[in-house]
């Protein structure tokens, strides 16, 4: 059986870094493959390999790649591949960062003149092909070390495909909304440890904060409500054949409130689905201000 990862998206949201990524997991990793090649080389790897993983970096640097995906997927849909759609995405202050820190041009730089013009086009033009991925990715705060983390943690226990990842991100407003979460929830209103003199220099993770928070009714009602929430939406998302939900818990600076209830969310949902689901954490801002 070949499970096929295809990783798309916005030039200079770190589609490189992604597919290294998958190359260290273990995968079969092409870039820049051509998509009139697809079935031709699935079925030539099928006759040669068993169980083999693949992943290859699919876009718009192929001149076919716009105009025949669409009927693409959905004939690997027909035939009965197992196959999951990555698609990276980042703000565009900072796309034109890294294009400028890299000086490599942009594929469509001499169609539209100027940098913002062609990410804006690019955008615009794959924002179908975003709507019908099955991950999407933001890469806006990742260096290239911390997306093969991000990476590594949602594929290098996955062994099968269709199996249900939920993402749960803490953050801090003060440093901005993660871009693209499914889902997202404002906890400022909760009891805040940082105002306790004993608490401020911890984080969220530790046993110390959770117990505290924990002594509050608002804070126990709230998770209770939250769990029985999420466990709905999970069950309607595998119920639609989507893998993959992004969750984001917000507090005011990251290092508290949220990573608090990204980890009791955690065991709450795990106890409630066992191993139908994969859970992956991310505490965005944990670290700063430190």
């Amino acid at each position: 059986m070949i499970n096929l990862v295809i990783i798309t998206g916005i030039s200079g949201s770190g589609k490189s870094t992604a597919l290294k990524a998958f190359e260290d997991l273990g995968y079969l990793a092409i870039d820049n493959f051509p998509i009139r090649l697809l079935f031709a080389f699935l079925e030539e790897i099928k006759e040669s390999l068993e169980n083999r993983e693949v992943a290859l970096v699919m876009d718009l640097r192929d001149k076919y790649f716009l105009s025949e995906y669409s009927k693409t997927f959905q004939k690997l849909k027909e035939k009965g591949y197992s196959f999951e759609i990555i698609f990276l995405d980042a703000q565009t202050e900072v796309l034109i960062n890294r294009f400028n820190q890299t000086r490599r041009p942009h594929p469509l730089i001499k169609k539209e003149h100027s940098l913002l013009s062609a990410i804006e086009a690019e955008r615009e033009l794959l924002l179908p092909l975003k709507n019908i991925s099955t991950i999407i990715l933001d890469t806006t705060f990742y260096n290239i070390h911390q997306l093969r983390e991000e990476i590594f943690k949602i594929y290098k226990n996955r062994k099968n495909l269709s199996q249900m990842v939920v993402s749960l991100i803490s953050f801090g407003y003060k440093y901005g909304i993660p871009y693209d979460v499914n889902y997202l929830f404002d906890i400022r209103f909760l009891p805040n440890p940082y105002f306790v003199p004993e608490l401020k220099p911890l984080v969220g993770t530790e046993k110390e904060i959770r117990e505290y928070l924990k002594r509050f009714e608002s804070y126990q009602q709230f998770l209770k409500e939250l769990t029985e929430f999420l466990k709905w939406i999970i069950e309607k998302h595998i119920e639609e054949g989507r893998r993959y939900i992004s969750i984001g818990v917000g507090c005011t600076g990251g290092r508290h409130r949220g990573p608090a209830v990204v980890e009791d969310l955690t065991e709450s949902l795990k106890s409630r689905f066992f191993n139908n689901i994969e859970i992956v954490k991310i505490h965005r801002d944990i670290n700063r201000d430190v």
